[in-house]
């Protein structure tokens, strides 16, 4: 199974990370390239354990929708969100956060894996890592943007 390890220092507190890391608005934010919008389930504000969210936004040429469940949670050091249903065959992306003197290091696990056989590993190997990879970063770069800045505080007060 494919996956994608990325680590992002935040210079802010752990509690506002793991918060605007599970927030539905502003992963529309990070996603808005995508058009990318919460349609059913937890739509707005923070997202909680056993919580699910169905996503629909255009990712390779096609308009597709993926609902995810929190299946496991410890705030503020760990969340998991797995996949329920979607064009995935599995997606499971562990959001881990650990306190250091000066801020805050995330850590993203993600894991997936497509269907299509033989033709679904190469498009695995030579585009869709890479591209999930780039959709993390741009999600973590807006997560740091806003937990560095006072732009936290319009989504967590």
């Amino acid at each position: 199974m494919p996956s994608i390890h990325l680590t992002t220092f935040i210079a802010a507190p752990i509690e506002r990370v793991f918060d605007l890391s599970r927030h539905i608005g502003l992963h529309k934010v990070s996603q808005q390239h995508n058009n990318e919008e919460a349609i059913a389930g937890v739509t707005s504000g923070l997202i909680k354990q056993g919580e699910w969210v169905t996503w629909k936004a255009k990712h390779l040429f096609k308009t597709r929708t993926m609902t995810v469940k929190i299946t496991a949670m410890q705030s503020p050091a760990y969340f998991e969100d797995v996949m329920e249903k979607g064009d995935f065959v599995a997606y499971t992306h562990k959001h881990h956060f650990k306190e250091v003197q000066n801020g805050t290091i995330m850590i993203d696990e993600l894991a997936f894996e497509t269907p299509y056989g033989a033709a679904g590993k190469m498009l695995n190997r030579f585009y869709l890592k890479n591209y999930l990879h780039q959709l993390l970063q741009q999600r973590n770069t807006v997560i740091k943007e806003y937990a560095e800045s006072t732009k936290w505080q319009a989504l967590l007060t």
